[in-house]
This record gives C-alpha cells, structure tokens and sequence, in this order.
C-alpha cells in the first residue's frame, strides 16, 4: 500500500512539470512524443502523425499516458489497497500461527523460525507476480528483511529478559 501511495504522490510533480513543458517548449515535447511511437515501431512520419493527432486532440493526456507511463489502470485504488494490505496482515499472521498450534512446545521455537522463514519466501513468490516483477528480487529482499526483523525482535526480546 504504501509503494502505491508513493508512486501517487511522485505523480503530481511530474505532471506539474509536464504541464510546463508543455507551454514552454511544444515542438520539443512533441518530438520526444514521435520518439517514443518511433520506439515503439512506428515508422518516422507515422510517429510524427500519431504524435500531432494526439497533441491536438489532448497534449497533455498523451503525455501523461506515453511519456510518464500513467494511466487509469496505475492510478492508486485505495480500498483495493487496503484489502490487499489487510488480506497480505491477516495471511502473514495466520501461517505462523498455524505452526504454533501443530507443532511441540520443546521446538516450537525452532519450526517457528524455519516455517516463517518458508512463509516469507513464498509470500515474496505472490507478491511478485502480483506485482509483475522479478520473483528472485522480491522472494531475496522479502526473505533478508523479514529474516533479519525477525532475528532484531528476538535480540531485542533476549536483551530485556523476555521468555514466552
């Protein structure tokens, strides 16, 4: 949730600046506009065309869309985010409550450990196909953070004389 507040806030700013260059230089925005069709394997002219039909239709719109990469589908849904941040809450909270119920209370430090260290991996699995993004990034930063956190939390539990 926080990463699509994030990315909303970066937002504004951008168009405020496009907006900008929008007024102060025209021809240039839509050359890079005629690029990015280019790029996208357009040939010159056509580019050219679709750049000026946009333009004139809605400048700014076009580049929002094609130059910054917005658009309605990456706009913040907030009650969607909430869902997703309570449902992600209540899954990471679940599983290793599981593990408390099902296993010896001798070495149930110890399954607790490992099957949350399990857990995290497969919950950087979901997140980064949820996200569309790389799964070995997201599984090795979800797993390396959540597994230090875990380990600062028990220092920290050590530290005071904390025994559950």
């Amino acid at each position: 949730m926080f990463l699509l507040v994030h990315k909303q806030i970066r937002k504004k700013p951008d168009i405020e600046r496009e907006i900008k260059e929008l007024e102060e230089m025209p021809e240039e925005e839509l050359k890079i506009l005629a690029q990015i069709y280019e790029k996208r394997g357009l040939k010159k002219e056509t580019a050219m065309q679709v750049a000026t039909e946009l333009t004139e239709k809605n400048a700014l719109g076009a580049h929002i869309r094609d130059e910054l990469g917005i658009n309605e589908i990456s706009q913040a849904k907030p009650i969607q985010a909430a869902l997703a941040s309570g449902a992600s809450f209540t899954v990471g909270g679940v599983l290793p409550l599981l593990v408390v119920l099902f296993t010896p209370v001798q070495s149930m430090e110890y399954w607790l450990y490992g099957f949350t260290i399990i857990f995290l991996t497969i919950l950087g699995t979901v997140a980064a196909k949820t996200g569309g993004s790389s799964i070995k990034k997201a599984v090795l930063r979800i797993t390396i953070w959540g597994t230090l956190a875990m380990g600062l939390s028990a220092f920290v539990g050590y530290l005071f004389g904390v025994n559950v």
